[in-house]
């Protein structure tokens, strides 16, 4: 891997969310990038004040950049100033820096939807070319990732998360935790979830990486899957986010939805195909 992509509001969590991408870059061996993109509709009156604004936003990253630079052991701290849609603007230079890794923080708001990631965020994950670790501004991380957990369903698609995930191991020296979440009682669909494990689980010894398969019986897949983070003190859950029709098809989709809003832990979601 060689590039690290922080989406960033100037939000204590956006500063959160920049430590959590050095720890990664410091296991990886890569620089980050910083972007900020500015979603305002300027009219042409007020472009002195729009500039005025860049100034500002430049002379605060380089603060940001004095602050966090030497808490990288390689590479460099890179600052992107960017105008438009906040995810088609992330998207666009994640496609040009070729980034292996978005990091975005999110920001839980009151009542009823406390639990769930703004819509930035959100978008962000649903339209990035690479996968993207989602990070919840009330978690607190330790110095390293001991434990990913990584749901397994009956589908091709699925077991695309394994290469990234495995890199993700190895770096940190964690244990990957395999799960299968029956919630179907047709034998085919069971039968294929089981195969998709082993083969799985022949990857990760392969390459010599500490894994596990666990067998949960369930009638609420996502719920059970964050239940089940907490019990094991997972530090990261690794998913599939687009959709397919697959009648076993698990973790995709509006299960995928459920999982990055309601986990307490950073999520990494992987696309099924590149964008």
């Amino acid at each position: 891997m060689k590039e690290l992509l922080v989406a960033f509001d100037f939000s204590k969590n956006a500063l959160k969310t920049l430590e959590y991408a050095i720890l990664y870059a410091n296991k990886l061996g890569t620089g980050v990038h910083l972007v900020w993109v500015d979603n305002t509709s300027t009219p042409d009156q007020m472009m002195n004040i729009e500039q005025t604004l860049r100034i500002e936003t430049r002379k605060y990253f380089d603060e940001i950049v004095r602050k966090y630079q030497p808490l990288l052991k390689q590479g460099k701290i890179q600052v992107h100033l960017r105008k438009g849609k906040v995810y088609s603007e992330i998207a666009m230079i994640a496609k040009q820096l070729k980034a292996d890794i978005i990091f975005a923080g999110t920001h839980g708001v009151s009542g009823y939807e406390r639990f769930w990631i703004g819509s930035n965020a959100y978008r962000i994950v649903t339209s990035a070319p690479c996968p993207v670790v989602t990070l919840r501004s009330d978690f607190n991380f330790n110095d390293s990732v001991k434990r990913i957990l990584v749901p397994i369903d009956s589908t091709a698609e699925s077991r695309q998360k394994l290469p990234f995930t495995a890199t993700l191991a190895e770096a940190f020296g964690a244990e990957v935790h395999l799960v299968l979440l029956y919630n179907s009682p047709l034998g085919v669909i069971r039968s294929r979830m089981k195969s998709s494990a082993d083969e799985a689980m022949k990857c990760l010894k392969e390459r010599n990486i500490n894994a596990s398969i666990k067998e949960i019986e369930t009638d609420n897949i996502a719920q059970t899957l964050l239940s089940l983070s907490d019990e094991m003190k997972a530090d990261l859950i690794a998913i599939m986010t687009e959709q397919s029709n697959t009648a076993g098809n698990m973790f995709l989709g509006p299960y995928a939805q459920q999982i990055v809003n309601n986990a307490l832990i950073p999520v990494v979601s992987i696309q099924t195909s590149p964008a």
